[in-house]
């Protein structure tokens, strides 16, 4: 039986406190497959508090200097610096991200937070000259009350980086973190406070989402949604945003195919590949490289490469310096991704390697064998139109493809869906911009894969997104404009 089960509470209007009805929700340390952890399982209600909390910490945050909101921001992102040891441990336990992609990943986020929070002071308007007897021009203002719904696959480094920009941008937040990986995140809240971030900026509500996350979408008090998570989650949110015509920004899905062409320095594809599906959070990233595809003079050479790189992987605890993969977020997505690898194969699919999960990996460690793993599996076929090959598993599960030449390839990886983003493994230069202009993809990486940088902005084309985060720009999703005509007579 588990023992030293702690409660974490919802931050509301600057105070911690249970769920409205206090009822609780069991956090699952997915490597052991034991509760280590309890959430509130908060409800409409409690949305509504935090949504009134939002609205009347609302002006006096948006008439905050740009100045002493970024000084704010930045003291918050080193609060989050100095407690990287606790934050990643706890981000490691709710969702099983190893430490050596958790780590770094909320270290970047606050680097990342550094850098958005000196964009407060950037923001201006356009001086428009429309007549002789008028000053015109544009203003760019925050939305208000905005909501955040995250996913549990990076719900740390999310919350960091949308919440910052939120925040400079002069709005306040309902956050709804996702309800099987919440604790990190209510520690970062509770960081706010000793960064000097007034009460009822910042409100942090658990919740299942048909219930939390579903009455902050409809709320008639936000203004705006941010929403990260699968397409289809993403298609209720934008229904439930209609009541009053939310502003949305939205990340969502992919199928990224990462294609592999005869004059590719082998070794260092081999190494892109394998580490764009099985090593990015044992597949479970929107980016990952989950359609591998392969010109047919090297197919079975570098699947061999693929699959004697990933059986050198070490699945293990989280929190090991050694592991390299870790387990699935939950039973629920267990079930899930094995249930694909089944049907692939029912499909015609062949398995080239994996395809073991759970007992069968730890038969001498009972605790890691109760844990939701499964090992870096590969199936091929010659069908792009199976399931495995349209739909997202979000797993440590690819799937290999031929193609002969650029066209063939290109009809391949465009033929979804999805556009988020993709990858081109090869020394032929001319073919590399090729490909870049003939991917529909929102990224596009050239012999490498899964790079990311807050300066560069990120987004999707098709079903994987509307908006663009990161850059720059990326306060913009967070502002209106108003034009402003002054008449002097």
């Amino acid at each position: 039986m588990a023992t030293n089960i702690t409660d974490h509470l919802q931050l509301i209007d600057g105070r911690g406190c249970p769920a409205i009805d206090n009822e609780w929700i069991d956090s699952i340390d997915p490597s052991t497959g034991r509760t280590w952890a309890r959430i509130p399982a908060g409800g409409a209600s409690d949305i509504d508090v935090a949504v009134r909390a939002a609205a009347r910490a609302l002006p006096a945050w948006r008439e905050t200097a740009p100045a002493q909101r970024a000084a704010h921001l930045r003291s918050w992102a080193r609060l989050v610096r100095d407690n990287l040891d606790t934050l990643w441990r706890l981000d490691a336990a709710d969702n099983g991200r190893p430490r050596r992609e958790a780590e770094p990943a909320i270290a970047g986020a606050a680097m990342q937070m550094e850098y958005v929070a000196g964009l407060a002071e950037t923001i201006t308007g356009t001086t428009v000259s429309v007549s002789p007897t008028a000053s015109t021009y544009t203003v760019r203002e925050p939305y208000g009350v905005v909501g955040l719904i995250i996913p549990w696959n990076a719900p740390l480094a999310m919350f960091l980086a949308k919440a910052t920009a939120a925040l400079a941008a002069g709005n306040t937040l309902v956050v709804k973190p996702p309800e099987i990986a919440s604790v990190s995140v209510l520690a970062a809240a509770e960081l706010v406070a000793k960064a000097g971030i007034p009460a009822g900026v910042v409100n942090i509500v658990t919740g299942e989402g048909a219930s939390a996350g579903d009455a902050l979408a409809r709320h008639d008090g936000v203004r705006m949604i941010s929403f990260t998570g699968s397409t289809q989650t993403g298609r209720r949110i934008t229904e439930a945003s209609t009541g009053n015509l939310k502003a949305l920004s939205l990340e969502l899905g992919g199928k990224s195919p990462n294609i592999v062409f005869a004059d590719a320095d082998i070794d260092a594809a081999v190494a892109g590949v394998t580490a764009g599906i099985f090593t990015a959070s044992a597949g479970q990233a929107c980016i990952a490289g989950s359609r591998i595809l392969i010109q047919d003079s090297i197919f079975e050479e570098f699947i061999e490469e693929v699959r004697l790189r990933a059986s050198q992987m070490t699945l293990g605890s989280p929190p090991d310096a050694g592991t390299d993969m870790g387990p699935v977020v939950s039973r629920v997505q267990f079930d899930k991704i094995r249930g694909y690898i089944e049907s692939a194969q029912a499909d015609g699919a062949k398995l080239a390697f994996g395809g073991r999960s759970g007992p069968e990996l730890f038969s001498r460690n009972k605790d890691l064998a109760s844990g939701y793993y499964i090992e870096p599996t590969l199936l091929t076929t010659d069908d792009p139109g199976l399931q495995i090959c349209r739909e997202e598993v979000f797993g440590p599960v690819a799937v290999a493809l031929r193609f002969s030449d650029e066209a063939e390839a290109l009809d391949i990886a465009n033929g979804s869906t999805f556009g988020l983003a993709a990858g081109v493994w090869t020394q032929n230069l001319p073919r590399a911009q090729r490909m870049i202009t003939g991917l529909d993809a929102g990224t596009v990486w050239v012999n490498t894969y899964r790079r990311l940088h807050w300066a560069l902005p990120f987004g999707g084309h098709k079903e994987s997104g509307i908006g663009t985060s990161n850059g720059p720009q990326t306060l913009d999703e967070w502002l209106e404009r108003k034009s402003v005509w002054i008449e002097y007579g």
